[in-house]
């Protein structure tokens, strides 16, 4: 069973992105949480062409991605899970959690090194907040991050099927808690228990450097509860929340071509160990 799920991986993918996407921004249309400032021609096309962007220069610059190189682990004994054994499913939740605290802390990282925020502040620069944002990263970036991916990997050995698995869920997740969604209090409350809601994210996107650099989770909420990064934000907030940086606030830079370009158009100030960065305070 698990090897016809494996070998239909291209087509699970594609078709849990473009679902997903779709039952996003139906969503964003029938129930939107905050006022739409730009136009989604703008702001869709251009991010939906970087996402175009950034899948030839993964395809090219990498000859076995995450499932691949999971497969080989299983099959030459590299990594944790190829050395015990394990029920599968022990295996399988294990992978998921332990790949999804991988996630939280190159997230983390990305905001602490100057370098590597210079790369992701683009992530953070979109002026309004919905499903395409977390689609929205620089090549560079998804380079390295994949790079980073297959060294866990081939460190933990896990089935490929939670590697598959995982990424369909990050994928999903990641757009959902981007999106413009206006999710019921009692419902957001519930769902922020176990996993980070557009309510928790969104306060990681503002304006504000002491909230940017907070709230890292993309899909499991425990992370930052757990190591404290964690940065509540009252309701009432998110609909006059300013979001995206400092240093890029017109529609021009949000096309293709200005996003790509970003790094060299000043400096990456905002990160979490800027000095003007200040201490955490909570908001009223």
């Amino acid at each position: 069973m698990f090897e016809a799920f494996l070998s239909a991986e291209p087509i699970i993918r594609l078709t849990a992105f473009l679902g997903v996407l779709v039952a996003m921004a139906l969503w964003e249309v029938a129930a939107p949480r905050r006022r739409r400032e730009i136009s989604r021609v703008i702001r869709w096309s251009n991010n939906l062409a970087l996402v175009a962007v950034d899948t030839i220069i993964l395809r090219l610059s990498f000859p076995i991605v995450a499932v691949g190189l999971a497969v080989m682990a299983e099959e030459r004994g590299w990594g944790f899970f190829n050395n015990f054994a394990l029920p599968v499913w022990v295996a399988i939740a294990a992978s998921m959690l332990l790949l999804d605290l991988a996630i939280y802390l190159q997230h983390v990282m990305f905001h602490a090194v100057p370098g590597l925020w210079w790369l992701h502040r683009m992530h953070h620069a979109d002026l309004d907040f919905d499903a395409t944002t977390g689609l929205r990263f620089h090549p560079i970036e998804i380079l390295i991050l994949m790079g980073i991916k297959l060294a866990v990997v081939a460190a933990l050995g896990p089935p490929a099927v939670a590697v598959l698995l995982f990424e369909v869920v990050l994928n999903a997740t990641a757009m959902f808690n981007h999106a413009n969604i206006n999710l019921p209090r009692p419902v957001d409350q519930i769902l922020g228990l176990f996993v980070v809601t557009p309510n928790m994210h969104r306060v990681h996107h503002s304006v504000a450097p002491r909230e940017t650099n907070s709230n890292y989770g993309f899909n499991l909420s425990w992370w930052d509860h757990l190591l404290g990064t964690y940065v509540a934000q009252h309701a009432k907030v998110h609909e006059g929340m300013e979001t995206g940086i400092e240093q890029f606030r017109t529609r021009r830079d949000l096309w293709l071509d200005r996003m790509l370009i970003q790094q060299v158009r000043g400096p990456a100030s905002g990160g979490a160990l800027d000095p003007k960065v200040t201490t955490k305070e909570p908001v009223d």
